[in-house]
Parts: C-alpha cells; sequence; structure tokens
C-alpha cells in the first residue's frame, strides 16, 4: 500500500536533514576531485561529498522503505519491489560547490512510476528548503513556511533568463537558440544550477533553459516549479522528467514563445 503523500514528504524532510549533515562539513573545505569526463560540457566534477551525500540518502530509504527503488548520479539504479523509486543528486552544482559558491542543492524526488509527484531542492548552507507536491510548494526555512507562487510575465521582453552555462552544455545550433532568446530577453544571467529553479518559484526568474540534463537533474525541480504555478517541459513542449533539453517558465506566456523559438532546434 502507498504512504500517504504527507508522510513521503515528512519523510523527505528527513532525507534532506540526513544529506545536510553528511554535505554541509565538506563545502568549502579541501576536497579531492575526480573528472568523471562524461557528458558534453568536458570537465565533470564529482566529491567526497556527493558519493557520502547519496549513500545517506540511499541508507535512509532502504531503512525505512526497502521496497522503494533508488535512481541516484553517484550510485546508479537499484530496482524495488513497488513502483515507488527516489531519485536523487546529492550535489546539483558540483562546480559552484568545489568553487565555495552556494549556488548548488540537493534534490531529491519520488516518482511513483509515472512521473515526479513530490520534489524537495535542499540548500543546507543558507539554510532555505524549497518542496513541492499535491499542486502546491512551500519554502522551509528555519524561521517560517512560505507559499511559492511564481511572478506574472506577459512576454520575452519583460523576462528574466538563465542557465547554467552559455556554452557548455549547449549544441552549436541550441546555443544559437537560446541567444535568440537572450537577445530577446529583459535580462540575462548564467551560473545558476539547480538553484535558479527555486527563484523561479519564488517569483525572481522568469525562465530557465537548459540542455544534456539527466533525470537526477530535474524530477526533484519539476513539482516545485509546478507547485508554484509555473510551467516545466521539454523544449518541444512534452514531458521533461527523462532530462534532455528543458524550458521552466513561471508564466504560460513566455512560456509559448519561448517554445516558439526552441521546439525546432535540430
Amino acid at each position: 500500500m502507498t504512504p500517504p503523500i504527507e508522510e513521503l514528504a515528512r519523510f523527505a524532510h528527513r532525507l534532506a536533514d540526513a544529506s545536510g549533515e553528511v554535505i554541509r562539513p565538506w563545502f568549502r573545505a579541501t576536497l579531492d576531485v575526480t573528472d568523471k569526463a562524461t557528458g558534453r560540457a568536458g570537465f565533470d566534477p564529482v566529491t567526497e561529498a556527493d558519493r557520502e551525500g547519496e549513500t545517506a540518502l540511499r541508507r535512509l530509504i532502504k531503512a525505512t522503505y526497502p521496497s522503494h527503488g533508488v535512481l541516484g548520479e553517484e550510485h546508479g539504479q537499484e530496482a524495488g519491489d513497488d513502483p515507488l523509486t527516489w531519485v536523487l543528486d546529492p550535489i546539483d552544482g558540483t562546480r559552484a560547490f568545489i568553487c565555495g559558491m552556494p549556488q548548488w542543492g540537493t534534490l531529491i524526488a519520488l516518482n511513483d512510476g509515472a512521473r515526479p509527484v513530490l520534489g524537495v531542492l535542499d540548500q543546507p548552507i543558507t539554510g532555505e528548503r524549497w518542496i513541492g507536491h499535491s499542486g502546491r510548494a512551500e519554502l522551509v526555512t528555519a524561521s517560517k513556511t512560505s507559499t511559492l507562487a511564481t511572478r506574472p510575465c506577459g512576454d520575452l521582453a519583460s523576462a528574466v533568463l538563465t542557465t547554467t552555462h552559455p556554452t557548455a552544455y549547449f549544441t552549436k545550433a541550441e546555443q544559437d537558440a537560446f541567444q535568440k532568446l537572450a537577445g530577446a530577453a529583459k535580462m540575462t544571467r548564467y551560473g545558476g544550477d539547480c538553484y535558479a529553479y527555486g527563484l523561479l518559484a519564488m517569483g525572481f526568474i522568469d525562465l530557465v533553459v537548459e540542455s544534456s540534463l539527466k533525470p537526477w537533474d530535474v524530477q526533484a525541480l519539476i513539482p516545485i516549479v509546478e507547485g508554484a504555478g509555473g510551467l516545466f517541459t521539454s523544449w518541444d513542449g512534452g514531458d521533461a522528467q527523462n532530462g534532455g533539453r528543458v524550458i521552466a517558465a513561471g508564466d504560460a506566456r513566455v512560456h509559448a514563445e519561448a517554445l516558439a523559438i526552441l521546439r525546432h532546434v535540430a
């Protein structure tokens, strides 16, 4: 029997607490950085903090819900006995992490076998935690819990646009399309990783456009963005849960305008 979503959400908070305890001491500390040498961006760093954070998450999941599956960036896939699968990225934004910058987070999603139904973005240094499920999203801090809502944005000319890097993750055709968006937007910023999606859910950013993503990069973010009233799709307007090319937008109007530019990229 599937546990109630409220129970699973409480457990997701426990997971975020556990990963934060492991990862926090490694931030701005001396680290051994290994290059996994995978992906389009070339240098693909992983640290002890990434590996130990995911190990802690997996240990707690298996102790609490042994029938659930787990898919994680660092330790791969472990099938479960029921459709529920936890999708984990212990440090999304490892490049920022190893540079001592706080624009990274721990991503924890629960997929029910069809789609991600619960997502957490935890930033254990700033003490910010975004959680989305059941059509709503919240920001949880030590002092309060706030309901999140994206802001209205009528067109691309009014939009704040962001991506993690303007070239590293894009093909030449994707770069050209992104630059067309950037030329039309009010302002463009770079380097947010998962943190940018949290800011979009808070109403500070209007559009995030990225490519070359994996399931663990996006599944936790989808319930947060959608719960705040935004949209999260692929570049052709379809399901984004498997990663690849994605668009997150706070307003359907700017999403449609961006989609018109991006959906025909080869």
